[in-house]
Order: C-alpha cells, then structure tokens, then sequence
C-alpha cells in the first residue's frame, strides 16, 4: 500500500509539474517539484528491489531525477552530464536482459535509432559550435533507445517510453534551431519526457521486481 501511494504522489507530481510551471515563478519551489516526479518513482522502485537489475533501475530514476534539477540550478551541460549517465546505466541494464534476436526482425528497428537520433540532434541546433557536444550525447541516448527495443522488457512500456524519452529531448535540440520560438516544445518535452519515464519504471519493474504490486508482464 505505501509503494502504491508513492507511485501515485509520483504520477501527481509529474502530471502536475507542467502546469505549476506556468503559474509559479522560477524558484527552489519549482525545482523540487520538478524533480519530484521522477524522484518518487526512484523511491517507489527501490522499495522493491531484489536484484542488480532492480537497483539499476533505481539508478536510472535516480539520475534523471538529478538531471531534472541539475538542469534548473547548474545549467545545460551538468544536467545533461547527469542524464547521460542514466542512458549508460540503462544501456548496462537493457544489455543485460536481451531477447532472442531476430537481426531481421529487430535489428532495423534498433539500428535506425541508433542512427537517426544523433543526426537529427546533429542537424537541429542553428549554433554549428554546440552540435558536436549535443550529438554527444545523442548518441548516449540513441543507444539506450536502441538497447531498450532489444530488452526482453514490454516494448509496449520499456522501448515505446524510452522512445518518447528521445523525443522529449530531440524537441528541446529542435528548439535551439527549427522551433525556436515555438510553443511546440514548451507543450509536449515534459509530457513525453515524464511519460517515458514512467513507462520505463513500470515495464521494467515488472519484469525484475514482482512483488511491486503491478500486475504481472504478459
């Protein structure tokens, strides 16, 4: 029951986040509660760790929790630095617990993520300086994407959310090129950043965490 109600207070926090943003001015307020969201199903998933690959995904929460506030109080670059580390603590997670590949079936699909998401994070910002270190990081993520719809975890939850999480992020690159000054990004980043998020902490939890209180993956 404790477990349920933290995932709740989770899933308030961050489906509340984007509009509290747009009410209250910038502060440690916001901050915390944009790091709520993410924070609490770190929390959640460690109440019910059991193994390596639970604990590792408390880690992946937990560091895109810290990316989530590092990004407000240090900057661009330390957040980033935070969420990078969390793709490669997925990246060992997914790798993990492969499935029985298909190259032919699978490997399309895994290497035109790997491929595709740098380059548009490569192309987008209008700052030809900054691209490099933007595809950087790209790459980090595009191998979590890509690792994610290898996983034995529900693509319906793991890679479908890791997916969502990519574009979040392509959208914030975008932002700084085609759609600087646009309300696009301002709209769905946080959407399908903490929706990839969660889809990602329930699918996995599922698979190495039973006793979570989630129905069990089909």
């Amino acid at each position: 029951m404790l477990r349920r109600m933290i995932l709740g207070a989770a899933l308030l926090a961050g489906a509340t986040y984007l509009p509290g943003s747009w009410l209250l001015a910038d502060g440690a307020a916001l901050v915390v509660w944009k790091g709520a969201g993410v924070a609490l199903l770190a929390v959640w998933a460690a109440m019910a760790a059991r193994s390596v690959d639970g604990w590792l995904l408390v880690a992946v929460l937990a560091l895109g929790a810290a990316g989530d506030v590092l990004l407000e109080v240090a900057g661009l670059t330390v957040g980033a630095c935070a969420f990078l580390a969390g793709h490669l603590v997925a990246v060992a997670l997914y790798a993990r617990n492969l499935r029985p590949i298909t190259w032919a079936a699978d490997g399309p699909i895994a290497v035109g993520r790997l491929l595709i998401i740098p380059l548009l994070a490569f192309s987008f910002p209008a700052d030809r300086v900054a691209a490099p270190g933007i595809a950087l990081y790209a790459t980090g993520l595009a191998a979590m994407a890509a690792i994610a719809w290898l996983s034995r975890f529900p693509r319906n939850l793991v890679s479908f959310g890791a997916l969502l999480f990519a574009v979040s992020d392509l959208l914030i690159f975008a932002r700084l090129g085609p759609l600087a000054g646009s309300i696009i990004p301002d709209l769905l980043v946080w959407p399908l950043y903490f929706g990839g998020q969660t889809m990602i902490a329930l699918g996995v939890a599922r698979m190495v965490a039973p006793d979570n209180g989630l129905a069990p993956a089909s």
